[in-house]
């Protein structure tokens, strides 16, 4: 297998009629999935999506990919191709779309639905173009055919993509269901016809990979949700994926059989429900869904509750339930639901909320006791499925984080796919496919950008450090006055602190360190205020570091008067 090395430097000009790919996302992390395909001058770019901020990502909202490397090639992209409509693949769109708002968007009509009342927010009218599994649509140099797959949302297809360099089939997220809700299942046998025909490349979902065997139907859920539904003695509430439509149609249908009537809680599960439905992807029982106001006039026993919030979101309706800064008041007897699986990253979150709702007295069932979620990626036994039908040239394990990555390229090689031939790349790795063969070629700058309120890439790491430190050490202000015509100190220094557990007056010993240090700089004829500022911060520093084995933030403050 070829590995990325820390010294790559900038590819070469893609060789005459070669196919480059360049990952700007979701390799080696979960999210914020997109990949460059590049042919004869122009690009194709599949998937656009996004990562959700963890604890060491204070203040920011979402976290994009990284639009530098064809920022100044957006003419050439000859269009989006959007493999299904989860947040991870669809929710940088807008953000693109900002740059260049023509470019046309590729996808089902699911997909496409939830784009579009995404780009409406941002007030963007997008140019769209709906597929379906079997269609073909040739976009620039790109020949592009469709084929359904099944995965935790409807409609999800994988793209084949032939051009002049090569075939590459791209799977998108998916799994094999056999035994899928909608019917629909991936379809091995466009894939084995496809591998007949030859793929050069194969990019296929690693999250799972490291899993054995199958991952489970999604059938298997229904007698483990209608055993919540008929313990339950109170309320039920039930937190998932806003996007998650399969899971909302088995808690409808719950709801439907016993007795129950389901509000839906929260701005993105309404919108995403509400399209499903005028679709026809999600089937409303008669008279089973109210709005809240009405669901709060039942009795509990009447009542379930459909919310975001699975992950431990801060801001998300479950979290501000479990914290109790919430209008719906979960207490002894209610039945919380989280009907989703962890994603790496979040498991404190999830935990904290968890312990939360059980202080609060509620029942919470959750994947860890009990199966009330399956994932919607395929297995190491699915895997070795679809490589023993398509049989690759080459592989590019694409959507997952290293270990996921790794063993699907180990999967890969258990197949008959020769090693060398196997490309474990990360964002910014450029691969070139020149000949039949798939070698990593360079790399480009291609780094986090940070959505920070209404803000897009203003916030960077040192920023992130800044806040890290205020939020974990506190922070020390010193303010000097010093005579304008001598130099001399006039005034101070006078010291306030701000997230210390010790008093102020600990800080007083550090003052006549410090203004024998400002003296002394006097005397060696420092006058620069920002010289005395680094002075300040030195002492202070070094005084807090030893005496009370912290690292706040220092912001020295020198007034001349």
């Amino acid at each position: 297998m070829s590995h990325p090395h820390p010294e790559l430097t900038a590819p070469a000009p893609l060789q005459d009629g070669g196919l480059r790919i360049t990952p700007l996302g979701g390799l080696g992390e979960i999210g914020r999935n997109m990949a460059v395909l590049e042919h004869r001058g122009k690009l194709l770019v599949i998937d656009c999506g996004v990562l959700f901020p963890e604890e060491h990502h204070p203040g920011v909202d979402l976290i994009l990919p990284d639009f530098g490397p064809i920022e100044d090639r957006l003419d050439d992209i000859v269009a989006i191709v959007l493999t299904h409509g989860h947040e991870d693949h669809i929710g940088a769109v807008p953000y693109l779309l900002r740059l260049k708002n023509d470019i046309p968007l590729i996808g089902s009509q699911l997909t496409l639905a939830l784009v579009e009342a995404k780009l409406k927010e941002h007030k963007i009218r997008p140019l769209t173009l709906g597929v379906k599994e079997g269609d073909r649509e040739v976009l620039g140099p790109f020949d592009c055919e469709f084929v359904a797959v099944n995965h935790s949302i409807p409609d999800a297809l994988a793209v084949f993509v032939r051009t002049g360099a090569g075939n590459v089939l791209h799977t998108g997220d998916f799994k094999m269901d056999q035994l899928p809700l909608d019917g629909r299942i991936t379809d091995l046998r466009a894939f084995a016809r496809l591998g007949e025909e030859g793929v050069d490349l194969f990019m296929t979902d690693s999250t799972n990979a490291h899993i054995p065997g199958f991952t489970t139907p999604e059938k298997q859920v229904v007698p483990a949700i209608e055993r919540v539904f008929h313990k339950a003695r109170r309320r039920i509430i039930v937190a998932c994926f806003s996007s998650h439509v399969h899971r909302v149609q088995q808690i409808l249908d719950a709801a439907e059989e016993s007795g129950r009537k389901v509000a839906m809680v929260g701005r993105s599960m309404l919108r995403n429900m509400k399209i499903a439905a005028d679709l026809g992807y999600l089937k409303v029982p008669d008279g089973v869904l109210v709005d809240l106001g009405q669901l709060t006039q039942l009795p509990d026993d009447q009542q379930v509750l459909i919310c975001t919030g699975s992950q431990g979101e801060p801001m998300a309706a479950l979290s501000r339930m479990a914290n109790g800064d919430h209008k719906i008041d979960v207490g002894p007897g209610d039945t919380v639901l989280m009907a989703s699986s962890l994603i790496p990253g979040n498991e404190n979150a999830v935990y904290r909320v968890i312990n939360g709702l059980t202080r609060l007295g509620a029942n919470v069932v959750h994947k860890e006791n009990a199966l009330v979620h399956v994932s919607g990626h395929a297995s190491a036994g699915e895997l070795l499925y679809c490589y023993n039908i398509v049989r690759p040239r080459n592989v590019m394990p694409v959507h997952g984080e290293w270990r996921h990555m790794v063993a699907n390229g180990e999967l890969a090689v258990q197949t008959g796919v020769p090693r060398e031939n196997v490309v474990l790349a990360e964002d910014g790795v450029v691969v070139d496919l020149v000949d039949g063969v798939a070698r990593i070629a360079g790399a480009v700058d291609c780094g986090y950008v940070y959505v920070d309120g209404s803000l897009v890439g203003a916030a960077d790491e040192t920023m992130l450090k800044d806040r890290r430190i205020l939020r974990d050490e506190g922070f020390v202000t010193i303010i000097v006055v010093r005579d304008s015509s001598t130099g001399a100190l006039a005034a101070g220094p006078e010291i306030q602190t701000r997230g210390f557990a010790e008093g102020q007056d600990v800080f007083e010993k550090v003052l006549p360190r410090l203004r024998q240090a400002l003296q002394e700089a006097q005397d060696n004829g420092v006058q620069d205020s920002y010289q005395l500022q680094q002075v300040i911060r030195r002492t202070v520093g070094s005084f807090v570091g030893s005496k009370l084995r912290r690292r706040p933030m220092i912001i020295p403050i020198v007034i001349d008067a």
